[in-house]
């Protein structure tokens, strides 16, 4: 991947492409020996606008090969304004994606589905050039974001809703061809209601659902990201349950990521009968920070997910991403207590690590981004409150960043074992034991070098084992300038 030696944020070993705006993770399928990843994507700037979609594939999640952009709007069809987002299916030689086509002169918020095919691996893509479903049920205030799967001898489809009546709502399609849909009512809908203790809810309407079926006698999870038409807060929620003829029945909402900074997360059936997830990790700076950088969001690693025996969903790095751990940086194990920190060493802008941290009061890691130490970001264990902190309030030095703290549940009055990734302006935290996950961005303005510290309160005591490995970049063959750009101008 091109990497600009002034730009410290850009990642390294997260998908995306060397310049412009990307979101949603679109179209995730294995087909004729690869992953392909493709992605809501401005070829013409660092702004949302423009909607194609981008396209990578590989065969191992490591290797990367950028093809070229696989949906381009259409001027004067279905899409002019835009290839939203949606999914593609294998069937046979052929890659069908399936997404929402935007025309502004269409209720902004009403995007029907349409289809492109594609017979030769991904390379190009062929439009249907009519709706695949016209027409939206009455009473759906909003409508858009399909998502197929292969139910044995059939087709599914859920499209995202938002109803009259309050209600956000994953409407259920079926298809015996990919070619004619028959719409068969609510999979699932609810009134808005808070999502655990977080202070967010399901949200008015339900972008991107996802579907991980249910499997080897554990239920399965409706997967979501709460709209809202007025700018309020978005998460993205599970509900675990089963299938009951058409209708999913669930129980309460649970978050999938519990950082700020992870949406619009789309799913990928792996071989073996493993599910990955990918999701959207947009700006937390001012927009005119990452318009003059050239570039704006990135893909998070791919996560191996499934639902555990006790009905919580459960994410993990995808195994292969191992192989992107480099030398060791740092090998440590200790027992401290307060106020003077112990210093760990030194790590890289791109680092691996595991740790092992048991506690009795708040006590944690802390990652110094300046000689200094004005700079750091704190990931911490509240004994109290039987949390895992993580907080950005002082990971930038520039106003123009976001800060917060945020929090996921972790286990009490035991060891925690955590895995963190962090990758120039990402940092992705795992929690071993639960399988809870928090996403967040952060934009150190020091040059380094950066450092690990075991920090506690005082008379708390921490016992740590940590170890970290550099992190190794992805491997990524990058289009041709042939192939780089659509045809035409931006809409």
């Amino acid at each position: 991947m091109s990497t600009a030696p002034c730009d410290p944020y850009r990642p390294v070993a997260h998908l995306r492409p060397p310049r412009n705006w990307i979101n949603d993770p679109n179209g995730l399928v294995f087909h004729d020996g690869h992953y392909h990843v493709c992605y809501q994507y401005n070829p013409y700037g660092a702004t949302h606008a423009n909607m194609h979609w981008g396209h990578f594939r590989s065969p191992d999640l490591l290797s990367w090969e950028a093809l070229p952009i696989a949906l381009s709007p259409a001027p004067g069809g279905e899409d002019a304004d835009g290839c939203f987002s949606g999914n593609a299916v294998s069937d046979g030689d052929r890659l069908v994606a399936f997404y929402s086509a935007n025309r502004w002169d269409r209720s902004p918020q009403h995007q029907p589905v349409t289809s492109a095919t594609s017979r030769d691996s991904g390379r190009t893509f062929s439009p249907r050039g009519e709706l695949v479903v016209p027409a939206w049920p009455e009473g759906c205030t909003m409508y858009r974001d399909p998502y197929v799967w292969r139910d044995g001898d059939r087709w599914r489809m859920l499209v995202g809703a938002a109803l009259a009546d309050g209600r956000g709502a994953a409407l259920l399609y079926e298809s015996p061809d990919l070619d004619t849909w028959t719409y068969l009512g609510l999979f699932d809908a609810r009134e808005q209601e808070p999502v655990g203790d977080t202070g967010l809810h399901t949200g008015e309407g339900w972008e991107c659902p996802q579907y991980l079926p249910a499997r080897s006698g554990r239920p399965g999870a409706l997967i979501f990201s709460a709209w809202n038409d007025h700018d309020g807060p978005r998460c993205v929620t599970a509900l675990v349950g089963e299938e009951h003829g058409d209708v999913f029945e669930a129980g309460p909402p649970a978050l999938v990521d519990h950082g700020p900074d992870c949406y619009a997360p789309a799913l990928l059936r792996a071989p073996a009968d493993r599910w990955l997830l990918w999701g959207w990790s947009g700006e937390a700076r001012e927009e005119a920070w990452s318009v003059s950088d050239g570039w704006a969001g990135v893909l998070t690693l791919p996560r191996e997910i499934s639902v555990g025996g006790d009905g919580t969903l459960r994410q993990r790095p995808a195994a292969e991403l191992l192989a992107l751990r480099g030398e060791y940086a740092v090998q440590a194990e200790g027992v401290t207590q307060g106020p003077e920190p112990v210093d760990l060493g030194g790590v890289g802008r791109a680092f691996d690590l595991t740790a092992r941290l048991e506690t009795t009061g708040p006590a944690g890691l802390r990652l110094l981004t300046s000689p200094d130490g004005s700079e750091y970001l704190d990931i911490r264990l509240d004994a109290a409150t039987g949390e895992l902190v993580v907080d950005r309030d002082h990971a930038s030095l520039d106003d123009r960043a976001r800060g917060g703290s945020y929090r996921m549940p972790c286990p009490a009055d035991q060891p925690v074992d955590l895995r963190l990734v962090v990758d120039h302006s990402i940092a992705e935290v795992f929690l071993t034991s639960t399988g809870q996950v928090l996403t967040l961005r952060f934009y150190p303005t020091g040059d380094g070098p950066w450092r690990l510290q075991a920090h506690t309160a005082p008379d708390t005591h921490l016992r740590y084992t940590v170890d970290a490995w550099e992190l190794l970049p992805l491997v990524i063959k990058e289009p041709s300038a042939e192939t780089a750009l659509p045809q035409g101008q931006p809409t």
